[in-house]
């Protein structure tokens, strides 16, 4: 039996890895004994573990600011998956196919399914991911 496993994508750059680390910490504090896997480049792995946050990167990458085509996930659906990458809806998809247990994102009128808070547009990076988790209940 695999230990459950929270997925996040964050298939982004080095400055956005690093706005993403206190929720990293959060997801890592508010789920004790799962895996956390992040979906980012490959060559931040070193970074994604320097963090203490992450168990393992799943390297994912699109050309400028997109959205990766597909993930390269193996065995059962995440328990929870965690889109830190923007505000969907491309990135919310790639992540539903996966059918999570859980979903955690914000809310666009072209997924009405999914549940989560506003975007602010020029709200900062670190606390509006923060605010995603405490929404879905996660204490960052």
């Amino acid at each position: 039996m695999t230990s459950p496993r929270v997925l996040v994508l964050r298939a982004l750059g080095l400055g956005d890895l690093l706005a993403g680390v206190p929720a990293l910490r959060a997801l890592r504090r508010g789920f004790p004994g799962h895996e956390i896997v992040l979906a980012a480049p490959a060559g931040l792995a070193p970074v994604a573990e320097a963090t203490g946050a992450v168990d393992r990167l799943l390297p994912a990458s699109a050309p400028g600011r997109g959205v990766p085509r597909t993930l390269g996930w193996t065995g059962p659906p995440p328990d929870v998956a965690v889109d830190l990458h923007g505000n969907g809806p491309p990135s919310h998809r790639l992540l539903q196919a996966l059918r999570p247990a859980r979903l955690f994102a914000f809310a666009h009128p072209d997924t009405p399914d999914i549940e989560g808070p506003a975007w602010y547009r020029d709200e900062h990076e670190r606390d509006r991911w923060c605010r995603l988790l405490d929404f879905h209940g996660v204490d960052a």
